[in-house]
């Protein structure tokens, strides 16, 4: 969903046409909504994440290394 977003941000900003991948957005919305909704009707109530919580739990890189090694041929 976030590079459908990208994609209808870069057509705004270059005064471009973006109705169908704004129509594409609001569907996935939709989806996500409704997948939601399943969710609590099916005795889901946790608070769910957001990005913020995401980072939270992701390790920070202390010297600056990669966090495994990159192959090199």
């Amino acid at each position: 969903m976030a590079d459908v977003e990208a994609s209808v941000r870069d057509l705004l900003n270059r005064d471009r046409d973006c109705t169908g991948r704004a129509l594409e957005q609001m569907g996935l919305r939709r989806k996500i909504n409704l997948l939601i909704g399943e969710w609590k009707a099916a005795g889901g109530g946790d608070v769910l994440p957001d990005i913020a919580d995401r980072m939270r739990l992701r390790p920070a890189k202390k010297d600056g290394k990669p966090a495994r090694p990159i192959a090199r041929c």
